[in-house]
This record gives structure tokens, C-alpha cells and sequence, in this order.
């Protein structure tokens, strides 16, 4: 499965216990990140991961593309509701991509343990189906 992580500048920390947490599941799987979530992950984690733009930077809307193109299977995104982001219009059109394409999205770490374990389960293996249709619905 390809994995997109990304996190809010006060959320990269939590992002980074998260993922050491299931090192052993995200090993498993082709990780996507926005580059200095990316950054720090790959750091702490030594997982190797495909890094984007920041997000401010374009990051959040080349991970959106994978998603429209049915090359992003889940997306975890730690996002920080209490502080304003100058390109919160690229964060709400990503959602709403994953929301258009049925691609799991994770918003907290509550939600993303879920996702986890369906995944560890093959709770997503129907995405293979749809990725392997080619391009975007």
C-alpha cells in the first residue's frame, strides 16, 4: 500500500511516536511524506520514505494527485485544528480529494490507530483493485 504521512508543525512530534510505534507495519509499505515531515520521520525512524514538497511549499497538493490518480492508498494526516495554516486551502482540498476517492484519511492519532490495525488486518486490500484500474475514477 502506498502511505502518505503528514503533520502540522505542532503535530510532527506526535506523528513521530506514531510511527515508531508501528515501524514494523509502515516498514512494509511504500511511505509518501511532505518534506520536512518527511525529513524528521526518516531521521527518527531510519524508514526510507519518499519525500514531496513541504506543505506550504505544494507538498499537500502533489500528495492530493496521487490520490486523484488512485496512487495513494491511505493518508495520515496530523493536522493542528487550534492554529490557522496560510495554506489551509490546499489542507481542505486534499480532504476532500480523499473523500472523493474513498481513500482512508486519518486526521488524529485516535482515528490512525484504527486505520492501523485495519491495515495490518488487510482491511484495505480492496485498494489494490481500484489502484490497479489506472488512473482516476
Amino acid at each position: 500500500m502506498n502511505i502518505a504521512l503528514i503533520a502540522h508543525d505542532r503535530k510532527k512530534e506526535d506523528l513521530i511516536t506514531f510511527v515508531t510505534a508501528y515501524k514494523g507495519t509502515f516498514e512494509k509499505h511504500t511511505l509518501f511524506a511532505t518534506g520536512t515531515t518527511g525529513l524528521k520521520l526518516n531521521e527518527a525512524t531510519g524508514l526510507d520514505i519518499h519525500r514531496f514538497q513541504s506543505g506550504p511549499f505544494g507538498g499537500d497538493q502533489e500528495i492530493g494527485a496521487y490520490v486523484a490518480n488512485n496512487k495513494m492508498d491511505l493518508v495520515i494526516f496530523f493536522r493542528d485544528p487550534l492554529t490557522a495554516q496560510p495554506h489551509e486551502p490546499d489542507v481542505t482540498a486534499l480532504i476532500r480529494l480523499c473523500d472523493v476517492y474513498a481513500v482512508p484519511l486519518a486526521t488524529n492519532m485516535g482515528t490512525a490507530e484504527v486505520l492501523i490495525h485495519g491495515l495490518k488486518r488487510g482491511d484495505f486490500n480492496w485498494r489494490n483493485n481500484v489502484r490497479n484500474k489506472g488512473g482516476s475514477k
